[in-house]
């Protein structure tokens, strides 16, 4: 029954991000070329809330909803790290259009040629998943 709960608020969400044009390839593609404010504006506002929740959560000692508190560990600060994972990221959401979670919502809505970007997507974790201990962390 829980489970449902999920699946409720992720079409909810991929309904809300494909009216936003959050999927669409254009307004990636208009980010990109720093023709449009509108996709920075969408990163920008989930970023702030994100931010302000995360920090909600931590001062609140929020509970999960299996009544297990939420531990959110600190990430290890790392410069390259960082630079080098969002710049691999970049380039994949510039070539594909899309970054992981709006693949699922193209697909949904019928962009058929989205699942080869999908399949290379599961492929990307499932080699990172083996080669992760040989990566530096």
């Amino acid at each position: 029954m829980k489970n449902l709960i999920y699946i409720i608020l992720g079409t909810f969400l991929g309904i809300v991000l494909y009216k936003s044009e959050a999927a669409s390839w254009f307004r990636i593609y208009e980010m990109f070329q720093f023709d449009s404010f509108h996709m920075y504006g969408i990163i920008g506002s989930a970023l702030a809330l994100g931010i302000v929740l995360v920090q909600w959560i931590k001062k609140s000692k929020t509970k999960s909803f299996f009544g297990v508190p939420i531990n959110i560990q600190d990430k290890e600060k790392s410069f390259t790290r960082y630079i080098l994972g969002g710049t691999l990221f970049g380039l994949g959401w510039a070539l594909a259009g899309a970054c992981p979670g709006p693949m699922y919502i193209l697909v949904g809505a019928g962009y058929w040629p989205v699942i080869i970007v999908l399949i290379g997507a599961i492929l990307g974790a499932f080699f990172y998943g083996i080669l992760k201990d040989k990566l530096p962390h």
